[in-house]
């Protein structure tokens, strides 16, 4: 399929998620590459105009309405913003009894190559590209001042999306690292061309699963201006002070009012 590919966007009202029932909730749907993605957006309580967007990826087995997401982005709708979240194909409602957990141990560390792996994260940036696409739709939402935070395989799928998409003005990317999986998908062979564009790098100095020297050399592969922090936590559990953290670096590039 290619770029004018009709989008077929829908959106629907839908509850909001517990915790988080000061703001509102929307299902989106659209067509990527054939494919029928769907999506999770979250508006602050009163409609202002369009908003800034922060698009968000979740981790290997998660989805887009995972409850980390929802302690992340929180505050971030109630500060003014708008907040999307997409289901990575063979997670959450596109999960596949037969593809998914192949696919999740080619992603496990020490995991053998599979080339599900480089369709996989091809289809994965064309959905984050068409995600945008489909939500410059939407007349709550401003995609002119676009950012993207990524957790885990966020980040590594959010590293290769970022960099080839201009309209991402700054990326916050959490708990990756690079030289893992195919040569051709590793993210610190796609991430210098985010620069100029700012990036921070959140990491943990106990993570299980993303090594150390794998999450350095992420780090080092980008261009400037970039921000490097280390939190003294597993994978898994990344503080609150992280989060906010992210939220700083990111706040100044949306432009709120």
């Amino acid at each position: 399929m290619g770029h004018d590919e009709p989008i077929g966007a829908l959106f629907t009202d839908r509850a909001a998620p517990p915790g988080l029932a000061s703001i509102r909730a929307q299902r989106f749907e659209y067509t990527s590459r054939g494919d029928r993605v769907c999506g999770r957006l979250l508006l602050p309580a009163e409609a202002k105009g369009a908003q800034p967007l922060a698009l968000v990826g979740h981790g290997a087995g998660g989805s887009k309405d995972a409850p980390y997401l929802d302690a992340a982005v929180g505050p971030w709708v109630r500060a003014g913003a708008a907040v999307a979240s997409i289901d990575f194909p063979l997670h959450g409602e596109r999960a596949s009894a037969k593809l998914s957990q192949r696919l999740l141990a080619g992603l496990a560390p020490g995991g053998a190559a599979d080339p599900l792996l480089v369709d996989f994260a091809a289809q994965s940036v064309r959905d984050l590209e068409r995600a945008l696409d489909a939500l410059a739709l939407h007349p709550e939402v401003d995609v002119g001042r676009t950012v993207y935070a990524g957790f885990s395989l966020g980040t590594m799928l959010g590293a290769l999306f970022c960099a080839g998409e201009p309209r991402v003005r700054a990326a916050a990317l959490a708990i990756g690292g690079g030289g893992m999986g195919p040569e051709s998908i590793d993210p610190a062979r796609h991430i210098a061309r985010f620069a100029p564009r700012p990036v921070l790098f959140v990491n943990a100095t106990r993570d299980e699963r993303i090594p150390r020297d794998r999450a350095e050399c992420l780090h080092a592969a980008a261009g400037d201006p970039k921000e490097v922090l280390w939190f003294d936590c597993g994978h898994a559990d990344l503080p609150g002070r992280a989060l906010k953290a992210m939220w700083q670096f990111l706040r100044p590039h949306l432009k709120l009012a």
